[in-house]
């Protein structure tokens, strides 16, 4: 085997993530699905690793959803997504790094339209003079913000209470990592590790303590899709495609899905206890389901932060049986309080999936 000469092609997949001075510009959906990510990417950024990160409240959706729906044309996103960049730059930063995988996959997009159109961007930077009297500058470093967690996995696990090991039988948590289409689908170069291989989650999980555990349908869509499930009478489809992805990963008994994409965690949280209600199935040992988690989260459980003040609680797969094998603690009568101790009220019980 030649390893020079995989490794020089591998350097073709990397990617250069700044190392500081971030803008971060929120995603409009996840902070709904699953609202304790992103304060824990900020916290991680600022308190952990002591780096200067802007957000902001000024900034809006990047009409991501509604592009790829066909409901927002085009011209008008550049024209919402060159007004991000003016923020940015009034603000005194270079680098921007979206929470969304859709939000950095349509920023990729509109640069490289740019680059190729430049007479196109003369024209948008005319819509926005003209609608915001504003003007702005291309980042220097477009990075997804699991691209940073990516790059500061080492500090983080240095600085970690947690790894990711069964703490009764010392083996790695078996991780299943399921990337976001948008992340490496539309430009595989923009992606650690390209399109087949992409490795953002995978190093994370190998730094903390995990095995990686590959299986047939990997790289298969997580269902959402869009207009495969904004459309009710798509849903049926948009089901499936996740039930593939069970079907295919059962026979590996992973303990975690792991994601980096606001649709992804949810939909493959969600699904698992619409396919239970449905027909009575688990994917999970012992009639349980498969906990799902964002980068943010794990990286958060890792370094020793409370599992709801991550909002873990508001998960539909429990997730206190993984917590147990790696022996992370928790208090079980916090999970559905909120701040001073507010009851937030317990939801029901599933017919069959276990739920604690």
């Amino acid at each position: 085997m030649n390893v020079e000469g995989k490794k020089l092609i591998w350097q073709d997949y990397q990617k250069e993530i700044a190392d500081n001075n971030y803008y971060y510009v929120r995603s409009c959906v996840r902070q709904t699905f699953f609202p304790g990510s992103e304060t824990a990417f900020l916290r991680i950024l600022k308190t952990e690793l002591n780096k200067d990160v802007c957000d902001q409240s000024i900034h809006t959706s990047c009409t991501g959803i509604g592009y790829h729906s066909d409901v927002v044309p085009i011209e008008t996103t550049m024209t919402v997504v060159a007004r991000q960049f003016a923020l940015m730059t009034e603000a005194g930063y270079k680098n921007f790094v979206p929470s969304c995988i859709t939000s950095f996959g349509l920023y990729t997009e509109v640069l490289e339209t740019w680059h190729h159109f430049p007479e196109l961007e003369a024209r948008i930077r005319e819509n926005l003079r003209k609608a915001t009297g504003r003007e702005f500058e291309k980042p220097d470093n477009l990075a997804h913000a699991s691209d940073v967690i990516f790059k500061f996995r080492k500090e983080i696990a240095a600085k970690s209470k947690y790894r990711l090991i069964n703490k009764n039988t010392g083996e790695p948590i078996k991780v299943v990592d399921h990337i976001g289409c948008h992340y490496s689908k539309m430009f595989p170069g923009k992606g650690i590790g390209g399109a087949e291989y992409p490795y953002v989650l995978a190093g994370m999980i190998e730094e903390w303590g995990g095995e990686v555990i590959d299986y047939p349908e990997r790289r298969h869509c997580c269902g959402f899709g869009f207009r495969q499930y904004l459309v009710k009478q798509n849903r049926g489809y948009s089901l499936a495609c996740s039930r593939k992805k069970f079907e295919s990963m059962e026979p590996y008994e992973p303990e975690l899905i792991l994601t980096n994409c606001p649709g992804c965690p949810m939909f493959l949280d969600r699904w698992q206890y619409a396919i239970n209600e449905m027909e009575g199935k688990s994917y999970g040992k012992n009639g349980q389901g498969i906990p799902v988690m964002t980068y943010e989260e794990l990286a958060g459980l890792m370094l020793g932060y409370d599992p709801w003040d991550l909002g873990l609680q508001v998960h539909q797969v429990g997730c206190e049986s993984l917590l147990d094998k790696i022996g992370i603690e928790y208090d079980p009568d916090k999970k559905y309080k909120g701040l001073e101790d507010k009851e937030l009220g317990k939801p029901k019980t599933p017919s069959n999936i276990l739920f604690v």
